[in-house]
């Protein structure tokens, strides 16, 4: 009993630092999840003989040349593409006026043309009121240059912590199982790696998966000549964190952006099949391989341990939700197992009526051959 105040103690003494430490405790936590993601390349970088340190710098220099791709050729279509979207806006409205909202009338006897004026006057609201917020934050950084200083530092300090975690990783694991208590270091080690498991299937599993979804989208749509095919696709491919509603996503952003753009169904064929290309190879290709039969975090426990993190904690909330909301899921299977291997699940009684149950024949008549 008094462990386990031992342990409560601890866990109210880290969420307070977490809570005290929001700002600062941001890169270290940052470069322990990209070193947690990192590390099984290191691994196969070692496997190849390699050592320690040059395994790790192999590993930076890939992510550099990755990093330095996507800056020189996806940044500046994204940009463009945006831009032409801010472009587009007022004739997309003007065209869902005109052509969709009498359609969908007719189909469904639902007027559209109140809710797209509101949602015109709210857009142009909100997209004026953007400036202004735009305006006072940078005014705000300008202000204070120390705080921005800051940010600067912290955000500099992550390849820096994540290169010096991930280079003395495997010692780190070996030092705090290490200081785990004799007794209990079965269970310990035993939901570490049911942990590790959890979070490898959806950080690297699911962050893999949602790359290669919004390649294959974003490749699909811009080969059937569909304008922001590439941003669509970026956009499905991040939303996929939560399975399928990336999906569902960009398949409605992509139907009416189709209907928009070539006025016929046969456009809304082509987005349609893009899009069960990568369902078919998520299901047949993505998830065995990359997923396999690990389970990892439900969807609705994806979106609420976001959430939650962030309302507690800010940004550092945001960075810790996932692996929190993992080792927790881990302990409530292991409570669920010893709450049905225990007394109070398998009562006596239970088991007084499991015996006189085996008198009974397979039809449910007593068996008078062993009767008294």
């Amino acid at each position: 009993m008094r462990n386990s105040w031992w342990g409560v103690l601890f866990l109210v003494v880290i969420g307070g630092l977490i809570y005290l430490l929001d700002a600062v405790l941001m890169p270290f936590i940052a470069g322990m999840i990209l070193a947690y993601l990192a590390d099984p390349l290191a691994n196969r970088f070692q496997r190849w003989g390699m050592n320690r340190p040059l395994a790790v710098s192999s590993v930076f220099l890939v992510l550099l040349i990755v990093l330095v791709v996507s800056l020189l050729i996806l940044i500046p279509l994204l940009v463009q593409q945006l831009k032409q979207l801010g472009e587009a806006i007022p004739g997309i409205f003007t065209w869902v006026e005109s052509t969709l909202a009498p359609q969908v009338q007719v189909w469904t006897g639902y007027d559209l043309t109140a809710e797209l004026t509101n949602a015109r006057e709210t857009l142009v609201e909100n997209w004026r009121d953007a400036g202004g917020y735009l305006a006072q934050a940078l005014g705000q950084i300008g202000r204070s240059g120390m705080a921005f200083a800051s940010w600067i530092t912290y955000v500099a300090l992550i390849p820096v912590v994540t290169f010096y975690l991930l280079l003395d990783w495997n010692r780190l694991l070996t030092n705090i199982g290490n200081l785990v208590p004799r007794q209990w270091t079965s269970d310990t080690f035993r939901l570490a790696r049911r942990c590790d498991e959890v979070l490898s299937s959806f950080l690297r599993g699911q962050l893999l998966v949602m790359m290669c979804l919004g390649i294959i989208y974003a490749v699909g749509l811009t080969l059937m000549g569909l304008n922001f095919g590439l941003l669509i696709g970026v956009v499905s491919g991040l939303v996929s964190i939560v399975p399928f509603l990336g999906f569902i996503v960009g398949l409605i952003i992509a139907v009416v952006v189709a209907l928009f753009q070539f006025g016929t169904w046969w456009g809304v064929v082509g987005v349609i099949a893009v899009f069960s290309v990568g369902q078919i190879a998520e299901s047949v290709v993505l998830q065995p391989k990359l997923l396999g039969d690990k389970i990892g975090l439900h969807p609705v426990a994806v979106i609420f341990a976001v959430l939650a993190g962030g309302s507690l904690f800010g940004l550092t909330g945001v960075l810790l939700a996932l692996p929190v909301a993992a080792v927790i899921l881990v302990l409530l299977k292991e409570v669920k197992i010893r709450y049905q291997d225990s007394e109070l699940y398998n009562d006596r009684r239970t088991k007084i009526l499991e015996d006189s149950s085996s008198h009974y024949d397979e039809r449910g008549h007593h068996d008078e051959r062993e009767s008294p």
